[in-house]
């Protein structure tokens, strides 16, 4: 016993120890060709693989680090609309639903809006985030993004909105649909202002967000294969009863479709937009 004791079970306790203080986020898979990629040198091509080119979802955060000068910027208070206003449950709560995503995501919402410096120009930036139940629209993402808007006009900045959405949050019912002609008036609020108003479609764009903000930009920008498109190719292939075109509502279908005016990839994403801002706000080139 004591050779069991002494020896044996220490052992098989450091062996367990040891592989519980192992990180489980050290590699990442490629969701399109499968390779394994180490995290940190995953993260360092802000997430698109070296390999096959797809680019993952990332988040708000990633996405601001990314965009303004040296990562700095401000956050910008958004409203807080009451939540669960229709008490609504299907297998679970809503209220339950939300809480768990806070939780998840550490943020209020499926929105966030910062402000800051993008080569010459002051930019407000909105992001909407994938990973905070699919990106749905419902009233706390409509007032996010009236309020950047806002805030656009009131800074007399340019307004960049990043969209990643399933569409609208089915748990607002009619609440959520009413956030499609808000956003369509807080755009034209910036264009009447005068300033540009660009929209750049990630991976996935669909539903009530394409059939609002998502595709009203003076210049219309997508990732490489982002999904755009108002109902999933399934659903339209259920109803027509045909097949679709290799690629269909994919941003190289729409691009040569007259859809959208450009794609541009991940990596050439800062420098593309500080060029198109600098022209749109009539920047002086540098030399």
């Amino acid at each position: 016993m004591n050779w069991i004791t002494n020896y044996v079970r220490p052992k098989i306790r450091a062996v367990l120890e040891k592989k519980k203080d192992t990180p489980d986020n050290l590699w990442h898979k490629c969701l399109d060709c499968g390779q394994l990629l180490y995290m940190k040198d995953f993260l360092e091509v802000q997430s698109v693989c070296p390999h096959c080119g797809f680019h993952s979802r990332i988040g708000p955060k990633i996405r601001f680090k990314n965009l303004f000068n040296d990562g700095q910027y401000d956050l910008i208070d958004l409203p807080a609309p009451k939540d669960d206003p229709l008490k609504f449950k299907d297998q679970k709560r809503y209220i339950d639903r939300l809480k768990t995503a806070r939780t998840t995501n550490d943020v209020k919402d499926a929105i966030t809006v910062a402000y800051g410096q993008m080569g010459p120009v002051n930019i407000t930036i909105a992001v909407q985030n994938f990973l905070f139940m699919g990106g749905s629209m419902g009233m706390a993402v409509g007032d996010g993004i009236i309020a950047a808007a806002r805030h656009a006009v009131a800074q007399k900045s340019p307004l960049l909105i990043f969209t990643a959405a399933g569409g609208a949050r089915m748990q607002e019912g009619i609440l959520s649909l009413m956030q499609m002609p808000r956003t369509t008036v807080a755009v034209e609020m910036v264009k009447d202002a005068g300033l540009p108003y660009v929209v750049v479609l990630t991976d996935p764009t669909t539903g009530g967000v394409t059939a609002s903000f998502a595709m009203l930009g003076d210049i219309q920008i997508a990732e490489p294969n982002a999904l755009i498109c108002f109902a999933g190719p399934r659903v339209i292939k259920d109803t027509i009863h045909e097949e679709l075109p290799q690629g269909f509502q994919r941003s190289e279908y729409l691009f040569e479709h007259g859809m959208i005016d450009m794609i541009v990839h991940r990596h050439d994403l800062r420098a593309t937009l500080i060029q198109l801002f600098g022209l749109l706000m009539k920047q002086p080139r540098a030399a």
